[in-house]
Parts: structure tokens; C-alpha cells; sequence
């Protein structure tokens, strides 16, 4: 069982986390100018992951896995309306894209998807960045 954080961790957590989601935006960025395609894909992925653990942790709700976040994503923000519905299918569209970077033959990414999923993954981090600083 983990033990709970005290406030002033609590927070430098969260900031952690966001700071983390940017700077892994930047390297999605830069993997994808240099065309490695289904790095920066990954990359994306894990600066949206980052983004919702701090949202997590903002409303003191746990998750133990990728899956988990994702379902609790769902859950407590997309299905209560919180947030809205567009950005629960970006986050789910990275995250079979991820998945299947990692884990299937022939995964193969182009710049074109790149480009279509950076300004989304850009525009849920600082959505989430805005719930967490309401």
C-alpha cells in the first residue's frame, strides 16, 4: 500500500508531472523532425500519461496501471462531463497507438499522424493543466 503524501509533496508532485508532460512534448518534437515517427508517437502518449497522473493525484484518486489510468480518466472526468469528450478519445487513440508501438510487428507511424496528434496531445495537457489550477 502506498502512503499518502502530505500536501507540499502533494503539489510538488503534481508540478512534477506537468513540467514532465511539457518537456516530453518537446521530445516528441524533436523525434518527429529527425522521422523517428513512432518514437515521437510514444512520446506523445507518455506527455498526455504524465499530464493525467498529476490530474490524478490533484483529486487524490489512485491508479496501478496504464490501463487504470485510462479507466479512471474515463470514469472521473470524461463520463462526468469534466472533461470533454474529445479529449477522452485522444487520450485512448494514443494510447492503442502506444501500445501497439510497443508491442506489435510492424507498427508503423508517419509524420502525417504526427502532426494530426501533436496540437491534440498539446491542447489536453493544458486542459488538464487547467483543471488541476481551477
Amino acid at each position: 500500500m502506498k502512503e499518502e503524501l502530505d500536501e507540499e509533496s502533494r503539489i510538488a508532485l503534481i508540478e512534477y508531472r506537468l513540467n514532465r508532460a511539457q518537456e516530453t512534448i518537446k521530445e516528441a518534437e524533436l523525434l518527429s523532425g529527425e522521422g523517428f515517427y513512432n518514437a515521437a508517437m510514444n512520446r506523445l502518449y507518455y506527455a498526455c500519461f504524465y499530464a493525467v497522473l498529476a490530474l490524478l493525484v490533484s483529486n487524490n484518486i489512485s491508479a496501478t496501471s496504464h490501463s487504470g489510468v485510462k479507466a479512471m480518466l474515463g470514469l472521473h472526468f470524461v463520463a462526468k462531463g469534466v472533461l470533454p469528450k474529445e479529449y477522452g478519445k485522444t487520450y485512448s487513440r494514443l494510447f492503442e497507438i502506444r501500445h501497439s508501438g510497443d508491442y506489435d510487428d510492424f507498427a508503423y507511424c508517419d509524420n502525417e499522424l504526427t502532426d494530426e496528434y501533436t496540437p491534440k496531445a498539446i491542447a489536453f495537457i493544458q486542459k488538464i493543466a487547467e483543471l488541476i489550477h481551477a
